[in-house]
């Protein structure tokens, strides 16, 4: 594939590296709205877009409209998400966002769940705790809220989340810590007053994102709808 890395930060770079050495090519990279504009559909087979909720929908937009496939991993914009689903269905395009690419990470979106299922009509309380690195700058990450809508949409007794401990019985409590160079780390967990469950995933390197775009990318440039990480695990 020839790759449009929109973004070049610390993810662009790491997609970058892994992606030329699966032997793809990096055909453009996009640190401005003026080298946006040189990317087409003849030049770039897949746009790949880790940015700034300021700048995302626009990045996006002008890929869907250009018939460019696009993936993104830019968490913070996701209240336009809708827009750009609509967008890419009235322009036939393809399009995949996901808050977190890691395989593992999806698979256990998965069994967050399955957990929260079976747990919605027990007397456990859930509650919640991701680390990320200082620069993050979203809070809670975007990887907690897919967890937290994981579970609220089994729990009849939740009616949403608050980004701190939670007193309250109707709410889900995130829990944000940042701390120096720390790739990740998401933790849910169910409390009775007789026992708990935990169930945590841990990023040991940043490299683990990078080669699930890579693989996802590979998987979706010859598409065409709206995706998810879901559709990508499933049909694996």
């Amino acid at each position: 594939m020839n790759i449009a890395l929109i973004g070049y930060g610390k993810m662009g770079k790491a997609i970058a590296q892994i992606a030329v050495a699966n032997g793809h090519a990096i055909a453009h990279i996009v640190q401005s709205s003026a080298d946006l504009a040189e990317v087409t559909n003849k030049s770039a087979d897949l746009a790949i877009e880790f940015t700034q909720p300021e700048s995302a929908f626009e990045n996006l937009s002008y890929c869907i409209e250009n018939n460019i496939p696009v993936i993104s991993g830019t968490t913070g914009w996701i209240d336009r998400l809708s827009e750009i689903h609509e967008l890419c269905k009235k322009e036939n395009g393809t399009f995949l966002y996901a808050s977190n690419f890691s395989i593992g990470v999806n698979l256990f979106f998965e069994l967050n769940k399955w957990l929260a299922d079976k747990m919605a009509q027990l007397d456990f309380k859930p509650a919640m705790k991701e680390i990320h690195h200082t620069e993050k700058k979203d809070s809670p990450s975007g990887t907690a809220i897919t967890l937290a809508e994981g579970i609220l949409s089994s729990h009849p007794h939740l009616n949403g989340w608050i980004n701190a401990e939670s007193a309250d019985h109707k709410k889900l409590g995130i829990v944000s810590e940042r701390k120096p160079n720390v790739p990740g780390t998401h933790t849910v967990s169910y409390s009775s007053p007789l026992e708990s469950i935990e169930i945590t995933h841990t990023a040991h390197d940043r490299s683990v994102f990078a080669e699930g775009v890579v693989k996802v990318g590979e998987w979706i440039h010859k598409k065409k709808g709206v995706f998810t990480m879901s559709d990508f695990i499933n049909d694996n």
